[in-house]
């Protein structure tokens, strides 16, 4: 569990207020990430119809921004490593707008293809490295404040993808094109991203532990160190704990609102009332979960979160009822709300290596982006959407059982 600092010993010069001044605005940037991803994906509807694409031109500008976002993710934890993560943040919130602003342009002011295709890989590329950033950033002021903040960071960041939602709803009713709406919302990430900024301290200006500062002591981590850490046991066996949970977040983003209309044959507001349940439930357990996590550390907390998910999912795929869906619905987003940024806390333990094991989770996790659309369509296009998410119902029961690596390390302050 986190123990709380002691200041003199700690936070290696970084004052109180600085550090609460640090957490404050991690919650900013964490909500501006979101706010940029879903700004742009509420225009999708608006972009297809400007470009007149197909359905598989569209899957292909989203295989942009997913094949941007994994040649980031390869590439975060050595430019953290070399930069800082605040470092990386300030390029990231200066190139990742300017390739939202890219696409916008290439989507409505001279509508191109190719420009917002490459606009997307560059917004890719950023976002990646930016998330692996604001992990490791997070992490950091999470250990110098001596309690769990992280499921807060990410519920910021669910926070801000409601309010990127909102405002692509309201740009289309005002009927503001792409461009003014997206650039508009890139130029304020910028701005707000800058200044929210100058108050995140570099993380290594944050000692852990007495214990690992001085273990670490002269020890400089290279690229084959970074590397190598791809065979570590304890970095994959969390790697598979936010694998699960995500997959479980991601399947039901993509598939919940139609499984439901599909499965229980009800009428496409329900679906959709169902997807914003999830979502509110999530945001729910991660304005909840510090608490949790402070008082039980994170084993029980991570198999408990599983057991709830599965048991909703269960409800949602056998409940035959549509107030039994609701429920397992609610269970489910509960339950898949602390595996992610649990997971961070527990790559960052390691503060030397902490750049390199929040990539590798993040590649791992981020996997399920990937292969979770595919997978669970083509599985509900032979057993039907309901049946295909037992395939879910797999992968959190192996993240409940691979929980046990993300216990602290001896010597390490954080939950365990």
């Amino acid at each position: 569990m986190l123990r709380h600092v002691d200041d003199q010993h700690e936070l290696a010069g970084v004052s109180r207020t600085a550090v609460t001044a640090w957490r404050n605005s991690m919650f900013i940037i964490f909500g501006l990430s979101g706010l940029g991803l879903s700004s742009w994906v509420a225009r999708l509807p608006a972009v297809r119809d400007a470009l007149g694409s197909s359905t598989l031109e569209m899957g292909l500008l989203l295989f942009g921004v997913a094949a941007g976002s994994i040649a980031g993710l390869l590439a975060s934890g050595h430019l953290i490593t070399r930069l800082g993560a605040r470092k990386t943040l300030g390029a990231c919130l200066s190139v990742g707008p300017t390739g939202l602003i890219v696409a916008s342009v290439g989507a409505s002011l001279s509508p191109s293809y190719g420009l917002v295709f490459i606009g997307l890989i560059v917004f890719g590329i950023s976002a990646a490295i930016s998330g692996v950033a604001i992990n490791v950033s997070g992490a950091a002021n999470e250990r110098a404040l001596g309690r769990t903040v992280m499921p807060i960071f990410h519920a910021c960041f669910s926070g801000g993808t409601m309010i990127g939602a909102g405002l692509g709803a309201g740009a289309e009713v005002l009927g503001l094109s792409v461009a003014v709406h997206v650039s508009a919302v890139a130029l304020g990430i910028f701005t707000i991203g800058q200044l929210a900024l100058r108050h995140v301290q570099n993380e290594t200006s944050v000692a852990v532990s007495d214990h690992i500062a001085d273990t670490r002591q002269g020890a400089t981590p290279t690229w084959r160190s970074r590397l190598r850490l791809w065979a570590e046991p304890r970095t994959l066996m969390i790697g598979m704990i936010v694998l699960g949970m995500a997959f479980a977040e991601g399947s039901a983003n993509d598939w919940l609102a139609l499984a439901t209309v599909d499965g229980y044959r009800v009428a496409n507001e329900v679906g959709a009332l169902m997807f914003g349940i999830f979502v509110t439930a999530m945001t729910a357990g991660r304005l909840g979960g510090g608490f949790l996590l402070d008082r039980y550390g994170r084993v029980p907390v991570l198999r408990g979160s599983a057991l709830i998910a599965v048991l909703g999912l269960l409800l949602v795929i056998f409940g035959h009822n549509i107030a039994l869906a609701v429920v397992g619905t609610i269970l489910w987003g509960l339950g898949s709300a602390l595996g992610f940024p649990v997971g961070m806390s527990a790559a960052a333990d390691d503060p030397q290596h902490a750049a390199a094991r929040v990539s590798i989770v993040a590649t791992i996790g981020y996997a399920a982006g990937l292969i979770g659309p595919p997978l669970i369509g083509g599985l509900g296009q032979q057993f039907g959407l309901l049946n295909a998410l037992l395939v879910v119902l797999v992968l959190l029961i192996a993240a409940g059982i691979c929980s046990r690596a993300a216990s602290t390390p001896q010597g390490a302050t954080s939950t365990g």
